[in-house]
């Protein structure tokens, strides 16, 4: 049976010790040293001390006999801790950093913290902390292009400068289509969602027909004019035009900023803008669909009505379709663009210019 060192104090080493455990400006550590000192030389037992400061009986019986050996000197210093060194640990993860944003492992696309730690005889949960802190996402990915417009810079600041200055007694319009949607049905019933289930559907589908959404954004109002076509060649497109036409004032300019689809340039799409001159289309760079704010609204609607529903024929997919663009256009709200055009210029500078060192590499 081990019995615990009788602790004696001197007067000073008591005085001392009071003066920490009442002191509000001595680190909490020493606060509690002191006091397991001082009721240990009132005669308490390790695990009544324990109990009273909430503390385990390991760590009284420690600090116990730190005092015992070296006095109040031995109560301020912490023992070394173990673990890699710190220069090792930096070495580390200046390694877990490099690995991760300039190599990849040889039989995958990006590395998992398994993966990484094997590679580095470390553990994953290091990886992950180092990760977390310089905001490292290996699984995580997302698309992008550079345009190769070669008259990018103009047609940049030509659509923005609509977007931030738009002209006087005009409306701009951002029109494109949304091709192929189509009347997706499930082959059975989705189970609906209850407190700690989502909401299932089955992974397989019967296609029922496909529609094209033709729309044209006000970017003024947050307004839309649309129409569900079955195709999108340059019949559909005039047609939609005249829809446009139809559903303006007709004393206002129409500026209309539209991709650079082969329909938006087709000849006799370009002989009705000249029967039509209040009509001015401003093209987007190339690969640059980012810049119409149509596209915006067109990921809000299939987010929300089109990828989760399920729908028997096209018909009501069409009408679910105009039933979420009538309840909008009750109350419309804007997109409101704030990039200016020489910090998009910027921006693409340096892209262009970051793909040139990896293509010189």
């Amino acid at each position: 049976m081990r019995i615990a060192c009788e602790i004696t104090l001197s007067d000073a080493d008591r005085a001392t010790l009071e003066r920490w455990a009442r002191g509000r400006s001595t680190q909490a550590r020493l606060v509690t040293r002191a006091k397991i000192v001082l009721a240990a030389a009132a005669g308490k037992e390790n695990k009544d001390i324990a109990a009273d400061l909430r503390i385990s009986r390991g760590a009284v019986a420690r600090w116990r006999i730190r005092f015992a050996e070296a006095g109040v000197a031995g109560l301020e210093k912490d023992a070394p801790r173990g673990g890699r060194p710190p220069k090792a640990r930096d070495d580390l993860v200046r390694r877990i950093i490099e690995m991760t944003t300039q190599q990849k492992p040889t039989n995958a696309t990006h590395w998992s913290t398994r993966t990484l730690a094997k590679a580095l005889g470390t553990n994953r949960s290091l990886v992950n902390r180092v990760w977390r802190a310089h905001g490292l996402k290996p699984h995580l990915s997302r698309t992008f292009k550079v345009s190769n417009d070669p008259h990018f810079a103009d047609k940049l600041i030509d659509v923005v400068g609509l977007y931030l200055d738009p002209p006087d007694h005009a409306l701009v319009l951002c029109v494109d289509e949304k091709s192929q949607i189509q009347a997706l049905d499930r082959t059975q019933p989705s189970l609906p969602i209850y407190p700690g289930r989502r909401e299932t559907m089955t992974h397989d589908y019967k296609r029922n027909g496909t529609t094209t959404l033709f729309a044209a954004l006000n970017v003024l109002e947050g307004s839309l004019i649309a129409q569900c076509m079955p195709r999108h060649r340059h019949q559909e497109f005039i047609k939609f035009l005249n829809q446009i036409d139809s559903e303006t004032p007709a004393e206002l300019d129409l500026h209309l900023i539209v991709d650079n689809y082969a329909t938006h340039k087709h000849p006799r799409v370009k002989a009705w803008l000249k029967r039509h001159p209040r009509f001015h289309f401003h093209f987007i760079p190339t690969s640059s669909s980012w810049l119409n704010l149509v596209e915006r609204w067109f990921r809000e609607i299939t987010d929300k009505r089109i990828r989760r529903g399920a729908f028997q024929s096209v018909k009501q997919l069409t009408e679910a379709i105009r039933a979420y663009i009538d309840e909008q256009n009750e109350n419309p709200k804007p997109f409101v663009w704030t990039a200016k055009a020489e910090e998009i210029l910027e921006k693409v500078r340096l892209a262009r210019a970051a793909l040139d060192k990896i293509a010189s590499e």
